[in-house]
């Protein structure tokens, strides 16, 4: 069994998934699921977790700290040359999301073997498949990688065939943050297409960004999925009052219509690991419940506006 480090919350999910726990010698301080990643050291530090900030100073806080010190994470080298690992699962597709994948490539040289560094760069459904792939391959199980993607397909096949015979595909914009908006990338507009809708302002394949609230408005959106990186539902219903007093909120058709939810973005639609396929269903539900909704799928603690008190508390 390889001695593996995670320093990815999603690199730790496709371990779990693979039945390869017990390798894990070390993970992130984002890592928390499966649970048994919680009682693993923690070889990475963030201040700004610490922080308690308002979403718009986290964003000013992120802009300013990559612009002056080039990273958000710290390693724990000290840590790190005792746990002795033989992988280091990372990524370079965000510097927002991991420690910098030159300062992880460039420690790990220092390290016995050395290691060999894995890096993970999704841009879409297919990518985040073939990183399970790569990631079983690096920890020499290829045959369960092959199963677990086998599994997830068949889950993703299961929706798209549904959605297929829909009459009506919804203007469906989720966005990624909300002070100051940033449209859905890389591949959460994908995951709103195959279950059904249209994604009028989502950057496909590519980075999410900032948008202008007046984009939002102009884009005249029928659903509003407010999934915002690294937050649970708890955490997004705080910023609730912040996008209901941007001008126009309540001339939106989705604010009308009450098809305005707040979804899970830690768990699932930040994360691009095996609960990707989570997040299709999770939106397949939102979009089109007279197919999924109750017949294939829950809701997994997704809120709807208006609140109600009990999916709050999720």
């Amino acid at each position: 069994m390889m001695r593996t480090v995670s320093l990815l919350p999603a690199a730790t999910e496709i371990v779990g998934a693979l039945g390869l726990m017990d390798s894990l010698v070390g993970v992130s301080h984002e890592c928390d699921f499966p649970p048994d990643a919680n009682k693993k050291p923690r070889v990475t530090h963030c201040e700004i977790h610490e922080a308690g900030l308002p979403s718009r100073q986290v964003d000013r806080w992120v802009t300013e700290t990559l612009a002056s010190a080039g990273t958000l994470y710290s390693m724990d080298e000290e840590l790190l040359r005792r746990l002795r690992p033989e992988v280091i699962l990372t990524q370079r597709l965000c510097d927002v999301c991991a420690v910098g994948y030159g300062s992880v490539k460039a420690f790990a040289a220092t390290l016995p073997g050395p290691p060999q560094v894995v890096n993970l760069e999704p841009s879409s459904l297919g990518d985040i498949f073939g990183d399970i792939r790569r990631v079983a391959r690096a920890l020499g199980v290829p045959d369960r990688g092959e199963a677990v993607v086998s599994s997830l397909k068949k889950r993703v096949d299961r929706v798209e065939a549904a959605s297929s015979a829909v009459k009506r595909r919804p203007r469906c914009i989720l966005l990624e943050w909300i002070d100051p908006p940033y449209c859905s990338g890389h591949w959460n507009p994908e995951l709103v297409e195959i279950a059904g809708g249209t994604e009028p302002l989502g950057n496909k394949g590519s980075d999410s960004h900032r948008v202008d609230w007046d984009d939002v408005i102009a884009a005249r959106p029928e659903v509003l999925v407010l999934a915002c990186c690294g937050y649970t539902v708890a955490r997004t219903i705080q910023d609730l009052p912040i996008i209901q007093d941007y001008p126009g909120w309540e001339e939106l058709p989705a604010v009308r219509d009450q098809q305005v939810y707040i979804v899970d973005g830690c768990a699932y639609f930040s994360r691009p690991g095996p609960r990707v396929v989570d997040s299709l269903e999770i939106l397949a539900v939102i979009l089109h419940p007279e197919f999924f909704g109750g017949r294939f799928f829950s809701d997994r603690g997704t809120a709807r506006l208006p609140l109600h008190p009990e999916k709050a508390r999720r």
